[in-house]
This record gives structure tokens, sequence and C-alpha cells, in this order.
């Protein structure tokens, strides 16, 4: 399900999960799905930006 959200929705999600955690508004089991959700959104945004890096480089080389 997280593949087709934007990056910007992926951090939007973290950021709710964070201040979540930091004002203990999760009981155990809601903190480890939360985790978890975490997980799979920071890669998402890891990946991503790794792809969007590579993109980038590869468009200066073509333009030497």
């Amino acid at each position: 399900m997280e593949e087709k959200i934007k990056y910007e929705e992926a951090v939007r999600q973290l950021e709710e999960i964070v201040r979540k955690m930091e004002s203990n508004e999760l009981d155990i089991d809601q903190l480890s799905e939360q985790l978890k959700t975490a997980k799979r959104l920071f890669k998402l945004c890891k990946d991503r930006l790794t792809m969007t890096d590579e993109e980038i480089k590869k468009i200066l080389e073509d333009d030497k």
C-alpha cells in the first residue's frame, strides 16, 4: 500500500507516528504496529531519495 503514496505523504505519516510516540498516545500494541509502519515508510523514503539522486547524477553526466 505505501508503495503508491507520494514521498511527501510518507514523510507526513512518519512525522505523525513520531508525534504520537513522543506524546505517549500509543499503547504497546499500537506502538508495535506503528513501528512496523514507520519502518516501511522510512525504507520507501530512503529508496525514493536514492533513486532520485541516481537520476539526477545521470542527467548531469549526460550534459557533460
